[in-house]
């Protein structure tokens, strides 16, 4: 099923992409360049090969380009500005023919066709997929995961060529479209030089405008009228569960749970935990070792915001079932690079009072056996080794416990269990709050500012009005991938704000020093020392609906912001 899902779920994205305003600014693009040369035989290939050029680029970028610029420690936006500046050389290319004659000599050693502007359009598709990646949104977020393992396996690219490919429909009958446009026209013919100039201006001013990041704000202009189907390509609760990664001979009954179940389920062997890079509060572990035992395993990293809500529940139930045959394992699994740092969860592990064993998964290796795709998930093994519940995210604890409770009994029939200790959850419902916000470049997905939001310095200021559920920064910051951090040598005080909704807001923050929160509930000061870690900065009784102001001292790394 998982694979066969995935192509269906990657193919209907990406023909919902194809028609979003995410692709606006590249149809003129597509459409010129169907006519370009219409008097040349060779022309009627040209539609083809820029969508050719687009699938495959786009493909590789999504698949293996976070990977390949992590080794390679290049700043993640680097093939953006490539596919920018391919675009812009392609475009002027064609307005002034010396230009093409330079662009297309590192090519002519190559024992083929000629590659140029006139006969083929692969190259200016390849600049095209290389900008068009931020576009994948929800669908390919396992890509997220695959590329932070190394390991790519068919599920994902059968997802990334699935939605490549989906695009690809709606953007060839667009090209398409423009060549036979310029097939019946006999302007094309006789003016081809100036529509070789027009599409070459239209490829100059898109990557200008790319450059600016002026797309972005067309985007935020204009109404996602795709956002609803895209939602329903999802799956968030009932069945199937939203597993992703590599499927394998131990892994593929995991599928058969489903989330929101309140009865134990069949849902195959447990797979073994691997590639731990350290063991704490435990001696190294084994499933085999524990079988006889019932087994609970709590994916998280100690910054999680969702983590932190749900872990008073699970050291609750170690607490209580300890004795009588449970065994919780805390598999970590960091979602920033400082939660790599054995130190860092050893002082997370304190923190929040953990006594049970928790293995360091920095390999992402336990979570891509598990298939897992979220923080928190808990996944519950019987005496025999066999997976019988998945908890995805917050909530469900009475479930669990009950759960729990019905393997002991299992397991050791006739034990007295103590009287159960769950009640009803408070974790808030899903959509309830604002979305975590990530402040990295590499992850941001609700900024609202006016300014270009990519790694490097620059100096910010607050729009005049700020959508609901965003965030905006003023003064001088240094972004890169992950965090930002203030740059207060521009003279103006740096800043963070939030609209928000939500009854708590925490910010995963770093370094020494203090936050000066100004919000609903008045003004305050929070001290920050050691490594990141979250700190609450508003709190009231009942949800409340606002807008909130961090300003940082010199010297402090800002994460994200949660909500509860």
């Amino acid at each position: 099923m998982g694979m066969g899902v995935n192509i269906i779920i990657g193919f209907l994205g990406g023909l919902i992409t194809g028609i979003s305003p995410c692709i606006l600014p590249v149809l003129p693009v597509i459409f010129f360049s169907g006519g370009l040369d219409s008097a040349r035989r060779a022309s009627r290939w040209r539609p083809y090969q820029v969508i050719a050029g687009l699938v495959l680029s786009f493909g590789l970028f999504a698949l293996v380009g976070s990977l390949i610029l992590g080794v390679l420690g290049l700043p993640q936006d680097f093939f953006r500005w490539a596919g920018i500046a391919i675009l812009a050389l392609v475009g002027l290319g064609l307005m002034v023919p010396r230009i093409e004659q330079l662009v297309e000599k590192p090519f002519s050693r190559i024992p083929t066709r000629r590659v140029d502007a006139q006969r083929g359009g692969f190259a200016m598709g390849l600049a095209l997929g290389a900008v068009f990646v931020p576009c994948a949104g929800p669908v390919l977020a396992a890509i997220t995961v695959s590329g932070a393992t190394g390991r790519i396996g068919p599920e994902t690219i059968a997802l990334t060529l699935s939605f490549a490919l989906g695009v690809s429909v709606p953007l060839l009958a667009f090209a398409l479209a423009g060549r036979r446009l310029a097939e019946r026209l006999a302007a094309f013919r006789r003016r081809q030089r100036g529509i070789r100039i027009t599409a070459g201006a239209l490829m100059v001013a898109l990557a200008v405008g790319l450059a600016f990041d002026l797309p972005a704000t067309v985007q935020r202009l204009i109404p996602d009228y795709t956002a609803a189907i895209q939602d329903r390509l999802t799956p968030t609760g009932g069945s199937p569960l939203n597993l992703g990664g590599l499927v394998t001979a131990q892994n593929k009954d995991l599928s058969r749970c489903t989330q929101g179940a309140t009865r134990l389920q069949d849902c195959g062997p447990a797979p073994a935990l691997q590639d731990v890079t350290a063991w704490l509060n435990s001696r190294p572990l084994t499933l085999k070792q524990l079988r006889g035992k019932v087994v609970l395993i709590d994916f998280w990293a100690y910054s999680c915001i969702n983590c932190q809500r749900s872990l008073p529940h699970i050291i609750q139930l170690n607490d209580t079932y300890r004795s009588d045959g449970l065994v919780v394992i805390g598999v970590h699994t960091p979602e920033y690079a400082f939660e790599r740092v054995k130190a860092n969860v050893q002082a997370g592990i304190t923190e929040h009072g953990i006594d049970y064993p928790v293995a360091m998964d920095n390999a992402y290796a336990t979570w891509t056996a598990y298939r897992n795709r979220f923080w928190p998930a808990q996944y519950l093994i019987d005496a025999n080794g066999e997976v019988r519940h998945i908890q995805q995210g917050e909530g469900g604890y009475a479930t669990t416990e009950s759960l729990v409770r019905q393997l002991l009994d299992q397991a050791h029939p006739g034990v007295a269990l103590p009287a159960p200790v769950e009640r009803a959850s408070t974790a808030p419902a899903p959509g309830s709050t604002t979305p975590e916000t990530f402040l990295g470049v590499s992850k941001q997905v609700n900024y609202a500012g006016a300014q270009t939001y990519r790694s490097g310095s620059g100096t910010f200021t607050y729009p005049a009005a700020q959508p609901s559920d965003s965030f905006a920064l003023t003064g001088g910051w240094t972004l890169d991938s992950q965090r930002i951090v203030p740059d207060a040598r521009t003279g103006e005080t740096p800043g963070v704000r939030l609209e928000f909704h939500a009854h708590q807001v925490q910010v995963v923050v770093g370094g020494t020093g203090t936050l000066t929160v100004h919000g609903p509930a008045g003004d305050k000061t929070v001290h920050i020392s050691g490594n990141p870690r979250s700190y609450v900065v508003f709190t009231a009784p009942a949800e409340t609906t606002g807008s909130l102001e961090v300003n940082p001292s010199p010297g402090l790394q800002l994460y994200s912001f949660t909500f509860g």
